[in-house]
């Protein structure tokens, strides 16, 4: 073994100075360490079937790829990969044994500041703190990976499948993530795009904290606490993603504002298929909101958001909204498609004749007073339902469509090929 080693540290000394070569490194102690000391910038670094033990810092602009059986397990302290330099790439490998220090962020991959233009890629990356942790890094590619986080410790305690700060353009495409805290944590980074990934029994699918300008596309959550957070952040593209049984919402714009919200799916949350506090100037449109308790809860005071052409399917509950002025969700003469409508369309031209109100005085009085349910059979309730609905004026504000669809619109749905 030691001569093997000392054979490799040979070649890669008098290796052709200018020209990138390619290597097959050995599982063996200390081969792949010599192997990243000496290399060179472009290099590819061949790991074959076997366990590479260790911690293992990269320094120079290398591909290590493994044959989908080569494992590098870390010594369980820190992070089994840290990568400082540029222009590398991580492919088809297994890699396991980081920390559980949330302060050093221990991660199975973790990429600096100055690790631009890295690739982590088609790894099975299992039981670390964190999975890949985009740290300071620009340009990143994280694509193909299965990671499978811990479940050892309380949800809230667990690290991040993929966790991204003060990234620019990071690309995070087709991984399947599961267990752990959130599926991606992304906070001050900006022009970001998350498209084509898997997310299940997580606490967030995706959690926004101080997020510009980004692009979140095609993704699945399933059994999560919660689908898709957007928090203090503007100008976020959320288009065509699935949320199915998450528990709390499917969607949450918490100070998000600017942004848009189309073509999504959100079936059978638990409480609300979308939660809106305090968001501002967002487009809410083309999306299916189904059998949820709540399907919008809208709150806080938030102002010129368009609602429009969206799908409210035998939620048990429309719309929760407690405000003194009537907000029109339409746009342009189209409105959205509610199923508890019992309107008709005379002209045929896809609009109903008269506006849908989903709420009345009852429901607020609900809201704010549960044991008012009661009541809800008594001659006294049912005769001021009666007056709301013949004489609207009595209504003291709330939520209006001036222009309800007769047909439900159909996003199409995203769908998920299992990683091999």
């Amino acid at each position: 073994m030691l001569f093997r080693v000392f054979i490799l540290v040979i070649l890669l000394a008098f290796a052709p100075l200018a020209k990138a070569a390619q290597y097959s490194i050995p599982p063996e102690n200390g081969a792949l360490t010599t192997a990243l000391k000496n290399a060179k910038s472009g290099d590819i670094l061949r790991l074959s079937t076997g366990t590479y033990k260790g911690n293992f810092i990269i320094d120079v602009s290398v591909t290590i790829e493994g044959d989908g059986n080569a494992k590098i397990i870390g010594n369980g302290v820190g992070s089994p990969i840290i990568v400082n330099a540029t222009d590398v790439t991580i492919r088809g490998l297994e890699i396991s044994g980081s920390g559980s220090s949330h302060e050093t962020m221990d991660s199975g991959v973790r990429l600096l500041k100055g690790a631009d233009n890295a690739i982590v890629e088609n790894n099975k990356i299992i039981g670390n703190l964190v999975g890949v942790n985009i740290h300071g890094a620009k340009d990143a590619i994280v694509r193909r990976n299965i990671i499978i986080g811990r479940q050892d410790k309380r949800m809230n305690d667990r690290g991040n499948g993929i966790y991204i700060w003060n990234a620019i353009n990071a690309k995070v495409i087709g991984n399947d993530v599961q267990y752990g805290r959130d599926g991606i944590f992304v906070t001050t980074s900006k022009k970001n795009e998350y498209r084509g990934n898997r997310f299940r029994d997580l606490r967030f699918a995706i959690h926004y904290m101080y997020v510009h300008d980004t692009i979140v596309a095609q993704n699945i959550s399933i059994n999560n606490h919660l689908g898709y957070a957007i928090m203090f952040s503007k100008k976020v593209t959320l288009i065509g993603n699935l949320s199915r049984n998450d528990r709390d919402y499917g969607i949450m714009l918490n100070y998000a504002n600017s942004s848009t919200i189309s073509d999504n799916i959100v079936e059978q949350a638990e409480e609300k298929c979308v939660f809106i506090y305090n968001s501002h100037k967002n487009t809410i449109s083309g999306n299916r909101f189904e059998q949820c308790e709540i399907g919008i809860h809208f709150s806080a005071g938030s102002e010129r958001n368009e609602i429009y052409n969206n799908s409210f399917l035998f939620n048990q509950t429309q719309v929760k909204y407690v405000g003194t002025k009537w907000v029109d969700w339409s746009a342009n003469g189209l409105g959205n498609f509610w199923s508890d409508n019992q309107g008709f369309d005379l002209n045929g031209n896809g609009i109903a004749d008269g506006p849908y109100r989903p709420n009345d005085v009852m429901d607020r009085i609900l809201w704010t007073q549960p044991a008012a349910k009661a009541l809800m059979g008594s001659p006294a309730v049912q005769l001021i339902k009666w007056s709301q609905s013949a004489f609207p004026a009595l209504l003291p504000g709330g939520v209006i469509d001036s222009a309800p669809l007769m047909k439900p619109t159909s996003p199409t749905m995203p769908i998920w090929k299992d990683i091999k």
